[in-house]
């Protein structure tokens, strides 16, 4: 029986289900899973998980006792409940899953360390290993910085918002376990900037940057691995096969799945280490200077980080909107 572009993908590149959507990920059976704002916004605003929400809501109005304003427990509550997401995803997959640093301490390296340390050890005491949880950072020179750090703790992370070399090479070189480059979102910046409606997948600008970085990595041995995220379609997908990683969203997966048809492998350590790339030492004046001289990097990781504060704060009034509910109920005589 032929197999179908899915099964043939997990052979060669692990496959990461990109949702906060539980049921999603029971469906498609990925080694990992990945999380954001947006993605834990979407999740916390579906019925089938409401109950989530409350109890967060209700062990964060606990811890601060009855005094704490409504604007505090809500606060507390949107802190803990990707972790609280990230606990439901753990009992479903064997992997890892990633979980977001607030957006808004993106350029601050030491309120970026607090918090990734602050995460795992909500996971710790909840019993998981930090060797399940990757902190998800920014890919800013400040959240690069805070990320090594942590790395040198044993606390493993993930680094998003990627769009530009210098920011996977200032990654690499500070022993970042992985990477996230934003495909989709890099396609969606070029077919802006040049007024065209497509690209072949081959020459997509997000896969030609996945595959640049992913083939320095691979000709200088480091050891960060290199995620592919935010497709728009499976053709982006199909040409980063091999890549170490692929986080994908439940639409693309189901496509995936059913689509059969041979899969060959675009990406290859061995291929990558024949060829002649040109090595770039990496420092803060370097790297500043590569993301000012790349428009698209410097606009999407602004953009990007703007639109996961946003997504924090949609969240923060939802669980104060809710909140409030719950304490209407709770007042009211049976």
């Amino acid at each position: 029986m032929a197999k179908n572009l899915l099964e043939q993908l997990r052979e060669m590149t692990v496959v990461v289900a990109d949702t906060g959507d539980i049921q999603a990920i029971e469906t498609f059976k990925p080694q990992d899973a990945t999380t954001n704002p947006s993605l834990i916004t979407a999740a916390a605003q579906m019925p089938q998980y409401q109950d989530i929400v409350d109890d967060t809501l209700k062990a964060a109005r606990n811890s601060l006792g009855n005094d704490a304003t409504s604007a505090q427990v809500a606060s507390l509550a949107f802190d803990r409940l990707a972790v609280s997401f990230g606990l439901k995803i753990l009992e479903i997959i064997p992997g890892r899953v990633s979980t977001e640093v607030d957006a808004r301490l993106s350029y601050d390296t030491e309120a970026t360390i607090a918090k990734g340390r602050e995460i795992i050890a909500q996971y710790e005491a909840k019993g998981i290993s930090k060797e399940r949880v990757l902190i998800k950072v920014a890919s800013t020179w400040e959240g690069i910085q805070a990320a090594a750090v942590l790395e040198k703790e044993g606390i493993h992370c993930n680094l998003t918002l990627l769009f530009g070399l210098h920011q996977a090479i200032a990654c690499a070189e500070n022993g970042i376990t992985l990477i996230s480059p934003f495909v989709g979102r890099i396609l969606d910046w070029y077919k802006k900037d040049t007024g065209r409606d497509s690209y072949p997948a081959a020459e997509d600008p997000g896969v030609v940057s996945v595959t640049d970085v992913y083939n320095y990595y691979k000709k200088f041995g480091y050891k960060t691995e290199v995620m592919g995220a935010s497709f728009r379609n499976i053709g982006e997908i199909t040409e980063l096969a091999g890549v170490d990683l692929l986080t994908i969203a439940p639409s693309l997966l189901s496509e995936l799945q059913s689509t059969e048809g041979e899969l060959p492998r675009k990406l290859d350590p061995q291929t990558a280490a024949q060829k002649s790339i040109e090595k770039i030492s990496m420092d803060k004046a370097t790297f500043d200077r590569m993301h000012q001289e790349n428009r698209m990097a410097n606009d999407k990781l602004a953009e990007g980080i703007l639109g996961f504060e946003k997504a924090l704060e949609a969240l923060e009034e939802l669980l104060s909107a809710r909140l409030a509910k719950l304490e209407h109920k709770e007042s009211v005589p049976a």
